[in-house]
């Protein structure tokens, strides 16, 4: 008796590409070791209707991936793969050929119209918030490898806001692609920016903490980078960089600093683990909030009208009751004790 013909497998064979519903491509597969079968028989094997089989068979008669074959009736046999599907390909070669074409004439259109001012065509300067937003969710949901973050203030407010950013992210993480991020120690004090990088961690991304991170950066695929064009304002705008030269170099920087940075879960809490510690004075605990928006100990010493040393105290005391070593951990373990929020 005849071994069962072996077909290759190949998980999630794209037919598409060649304007095949799947169904008629597992079909072809099925003819290849299957000649002359009939539409009952195909049906069967592939778990589907008769008459769905038939229009499938149909198809792939007007494609001349398969045939008819003669004498025999409703029976089918697969045409010889290669100069039938080669056939297909060529043709599918010059329909991309053609629309890359177009694209490249689409492209030219956008940039003599658009608001977007382009420097080259490896640099593109985005004004406004909206036109970074826009960007970043595109090439967001687009990664395909990996994506890359430098973070730091001043925060983009509307990045921060894109459409379920984390849900996107994990499904990301989920079909393969790896998120890396290093966020600077000396300002990760606030409770939104704590928080984004705990729920990135426990979504499957990794984070790594460095201080005095030298720019803001998210690069995605080493194919393209967004970053501000001035460091301090965010409402100053961003450059979206194309250029593969210079995508090599902050890809560089980004390994350099994520190589030196120091692991979330080994910053994150003090060793030994803090001590119990009972909610700072009021005033304490204003300093505290303060701190936690980013201010410096000068602008808190004159927010609140006390000396800059009383502010120094404050800080250190809060640091000790926490077994905190930097203003980082101070934060974050005052996040979970509740101090940052009201009437906690």
């Amino acid at each position: 008796m005849a071994a069962e013909p072996q077909i290759p497998q190949v998980p999630q064979v794209p037919w598409s590409g060649l304007g095949l519903p799947p169904l008629a491509g597992r079909l072809l597969e099925y003819l290849v070791g299957h000649p002359e079968t009939a539409p009952a028989e195909a049906a069967a094997a592939l778990g589907t209707s008769t008459a769905a089989a038939g229009r499938a068979l149909r198809l792939l008669e007007a494609e001349l991936l398969a045939v008819r074959v003669s004498g025999r009736a409703a029976r089918w046999s697969a045409s010889p793969p290669r100069p039938a599907l080669g056939t297909l390909l060529a043709r599918r070669r010059e329909e991309l050929a053609t629309l890359e074409r177009h694209a490249e004439q689409l492209h030219e259109v956008h940039i003599s119209v658009s608001n977007h001012r382009f420097a080259s065509d490896q640099f593109e300067i985005l004004d406004t918030e909206e036109q970074v937003t826009a960007r970043y969710a595109h090439l967001l949901r687009a990664a395909r490898h990996e994506v890359l973050h430098l973070v730091m203030p001043p925060y983009v407010a509307a990045v921060d806001g894109v459409p379920d950013r984390l849900a996107v992210q994990a499904a990301a993480i989920r079909a393969g692609v790896r998120f890396r991020s290093v966020y600077d120690s000396d300002t990760l004090t606030d409770e939104v920016s704590l928080g984004t990088a705990r729920r990135g961690v426990e979504i499957g991304g990794q984070v790594r903490l460095s201080s005095g991170l030298p720019m803001k950066l998210v690069l995605f695929d080493g194919t393209t980078a967004i970053m501000p064009l001035r460091r301090d304002d965010a409402a100053a705008g961003s450059l979206l960089v194309h250029s593969p030269t210079l995508l090599h170099v902050l890809a560089a920087l980004f390994e350099s600093l994520w190589e030196h940075g120091v692991p979330w879960g080994q910053e994150a809490r003090p060793q030994p683990p803090a001590p119990a510690a009972d909610a700072p004075n009021p005033r304490a605990r204003e300093v505290l909030r303060l701190l936690s928006l980013g201010m410096k100990q000068e602008t808190i010493a004159r927010t609140l009208g006390v000396s800059r040393r009383t502010v120094q105290k404050d800080v250190s005391d809060i640091g000790t009751a926490l077994g905190a070593r930097n203003r980082f951990q101070i934060a974050l373990l005052a996040q979970e004790r509740g101090w940052l929020t009201p009437g906690r």
